[in-house]
């Protein structure tokens, strides 16, 4: 029988947030869309549907009491690699990488649903094995595996942005669990010693490709009109804006097609070079709201797994956030990050709504634990 209380509970002041923010990602792409040969495709369209099918994510995710859906975290973990391993055996190859299933007319990207799993699985092991004096290198072994085996499989594809975006939900867990002062010291001392091999390794491993683009944000005037042209225009796009923008349809760098992956990647762009600063400030505050709102709800979780959960989330979206729109001032080097909820792609947008049906979860339940 459907419980009442999820909707007495529910918060609506989040529904309204997040409400805003999808109102400016559909006029951002319905702006983009608006290239002569790419009326047909009617970018905003597609998002509004994908937008729909999110919310059923979302309810999913926060009808099921969070402890049941935890008790699955493993299963959940286990397809999620063996989706990441069918990627690397029959995955569709797009822009140099190899990073979406397709089912019939659909395609997926497997790498998203990777944080979920990530995110699931991490809760449940540090909340179950939570230690009051922080924990020892050696009872991290086993998190840092479950967090290197996606990591690995997402890195082969390559997807560097959603590497870096499953390590930092592991970090905002660790800032939760803590360390004991012995062994922060001593892993700190074995990271500096081998930090020249791990650059190596880690360099030896990167597509030629991404090497560029990390040299191309240490100089990006070096090569302005090939690997340097996305940043330089994504800078003139958002400079041009102004304090008042240019007004809806009205941007040139994204209309006239200067801008390139302006649906995507660079959608913060857009916005800002049509909404001005006073578009990016508005923006930003509906995003900072909702971490906040995320934030509270962590802290007012009634026990550890809920409050994991909910770091977790915000270690995700606040993790996008800053790194999309750093990479599109110029501030951070290009890895292919979306601005969650703005840009345009299904798999994102479901997966980025399932998280927060998830944090509303915890919300809910702190009032149903004991009733």
């Amino acid at each position: 029988m459907f419980d009442r209380r999820l909707i007495t509970k529910f918060d609506w002041k989040f529904l309204l947030i997040v409400f805003g923010i999808l109102f400016l990602s559909v006029l951002s792409l319905y702006s983009v869309s608006l290239h002569k040969e790419q009326v047909k495709s009617a970018l905003y369209l597609k998002q509004i549907y994908w937008i729909i099918i999110a919310f059923g994510a979302f309810f999913i995710a926060m009808v099921i009491d969070y402890h049941t859906i935890s008790r699955f975290a493993y299963l959940i973990y286990g397809v999620m690699v063996l989706l990441l391993l069918l990627v690397m055996l029959f995955g569709r190859v797009g822009l140099g990488a190899q990073r979406w299933l397709s089912l019939g007319p659909f395609s997926f990207q497997p790498s998203e649903f990777a944080k979920l799993g990530i995110l699931l699985v991490l809760a449940k092991y540090f909340s179950e094995n939570a230690q009051g004096s922080g924990f020892r290198m050696s009872q991290l072994a086993f998190p840092l595996v479950l967090l290197g085996i996606p990591f690995m499989l997402v890195l082969k594809q390559p997807d560097l942005g959603t590497g870096l975006s499953l390590s930092f939900i592991f970090i905002s867990m660790l800032f939760l669990v803590g360390f004991r002062s012995k062994s922060l010291i001593f892993v700190g001392l074995i990271f500096l010693m081998f930090l020249p091999f791990l650059w190596n390794f880690f360099w030896h491993h990167l597509k030629s490709y991404q090497k560029e683009r990390l040299l191309t944000f240490l100089n990006p005037t070096n090569d302005p009109s090939g690997t340097g042209y996305h940043i330089i225009q994504s800078k003139i796009a958002i400079g041009s804006g102004g304090l008042f923008g240019k007004g809806l349809l009205g941007g040139t760098q994204s209309q006239l097609k200067f801008l390139p992956e302006g649906h995507t990647d660079f959608i913060f762009a857009v916005f800002a070079e049509e909404w001005g600063f006073i578009g990016i400030l508005i923006l930003l505050v509906l995003f900072g709201l909702l971490l906040l709102w995320g934030v509270d709800v962590a802290f007012k979780a009634k026990d550890a797994l809920g409050t994991f959960l909910a770091v977790g989330v915000i270690g995700m979206i606040g993790f996008n956030v800053m790194i999309n729109i750093s990479m599109t001032l110029g501030m951070m080097p290009v890895v292919g990050v979306p601005l969650p909820l703005m840009s345009y792609g299904g798999t994102a947008m479901v997966t980025t709504m399932a998280a927060l049906g998830i944090l509303m979860n915890v919300k809910i339940r702190r009032f149903m634990l004991f009733y």
